[in-house]
């Protein structure tokens, strides 16, 4: 049975502005560097508040054996269609995906949005994929029912891999030429409108030496939307309301988590939606039961962690919930100390940026 994870938010005096950092467009990492784990890697310790410079392939250093490894095992789908309204070529029309609602039907930003009235009608890839705008629900996302040729493709994805392009964030404006690079290799379960972008340092071989340390590797879901990436509006953080988003967490990865946790091993997230799933299942003893919903849990200073130990995770944009999320992990100064430091080492930022390990 699906549960909906309602975040019972702290009051807090802090602003959306106490986030904000200086950031130069130069240091904006435009496209991902080869190979995956050549990234740079900041370490944090959270006791001594030392900082450290490496590589993401310095990563084994930092892991011991009995550890967790939480993934996110989500995959980006080609989210964003172009297309026009029904009978009107010249009518173009935007789309992209955030959450399937089942029966083909999803969840959708549309632009622009004076053209997606209810009863719209919407052609896609010269009629492979059609829709009707059914509702209008929050934010003025549009709810539409998509329509194909069943017998031609056995599902929605299918469709999307031909007539969808990647959903790349706007602040990346140089052409992707390779689409796996914005997907993780360990990508399995399709449905995220971005990439958790904390995994895409990975390598498969990375990956094996950890293993052969003695460290497990989990994976949990979380289809990552708009709850991830849209920014914060109010001028008070604790008025903003986060999108909800789909997860879910195995019974056997459950079962690994609090077995190596019983036994002393640290919980280590990669990437903020991994956090966040664990910590939306997690009870106050830390003990991580199997679930699956849509958790709205918004994570920011004064929360009190219930489960994650440590975090793998990127550099994320001012005044984010996901800044205000490791500002939380650690502390809120701090933190915001780390990403001056940050910007006057030149370490590359957002999706295909560096990476930042707080232990």
């Amino acid at each position: 049975m699906d549960k909906i994870i309602i975040n019972e938010k702290a009051h807090t005096d802090l602003l959306t502005s106490d986030f904000y950092y200086d950031l130069p467009e130069s240091l904006i990492a435009q496209t991902p560097l080869e190979p995956r784990d050549s990234s740079r890697l900041m370490v944090i310790n959270r006791e001594s508040g030392e900082i450290a410079h490496k590589h993401f392939y310095d990563i084994c250093d930092y892991l011991r054996e009995g550890d967790t490894l939480v993934i996110n095992d989500s995959k980006v789908i080609p989210a964003r269609l172009y297309g026009h309204v029904e009978g009107r070529e010249d009518a173009k029309i935007e789309l992209l995906l955030l959450k399937n609602h089942g029966l083909d039907t999803w969840e959708t930003l549309v632009k622009p949005g004076k053209r997606a009235k209810i009863g719209s009608k919407l052609v896609f890839g010269e009629g492979a994929l059609r829709g009707e705008i059914v509702d209008i629900i929050e934010e003025g996302n549009r709810l539409i029912k998509f329509d194909f040729d069943r017998e031609k493709y056995s599902n929605i994805y299918e469709i999307l891999h031909i007539i969808g392009l990647m959903p790349l964030p706007p602040y990346i404006t140089e052409k992707l030429e390779d689409k796996s690079r914005y997907q993780t290799v360990y990508a399995r379960e399709e449905g995220s409108a971005a990439a958790p972008t904390a995994g895409l340092h990975f390598t498969p071989e990375l990956m094996e030496k950890i293993r052969k340390m003695g460290v497990e590797i989990v994976p949990v879901m979380l289809h990552v939307g708009l709850g991830t990436f849209r920014p914060v509006k109010a001028d008070r953080i604790d008025e903003h309301v986060m999108h909800t988003e789909h997860f879910a967490v195995s019974k056997e990865s459950a079962d690994i988590i609090n077995e190596r946790r019983a036994k002393g091993g640290r919980l280590i997230c990669v990437g903020t939606t991994s956090c966040r799933t664990i910590e939306s299942v997690a009870r106050e003893d830390g003990f991580i039961p199997a679930g699956e919903g849509d958790t709205g849990i918004f994570i920011y200073p004064g929360y009190k962690f219930k489960a994650v130990d440590a975090l793998i995770t990127n550099f994320h944009l001012p005044e984010s919930t996901l800044l205000m999320l490791v500002s939380a992990f650690y502390d809120k100064e701090k933190m915001m100390g780390a990403y001056h430091t940050a910007v006057e080492e030149k370490y590359r930022f957002f999706s295909f940026g560096d990476a930042m390990f707080i232990e």
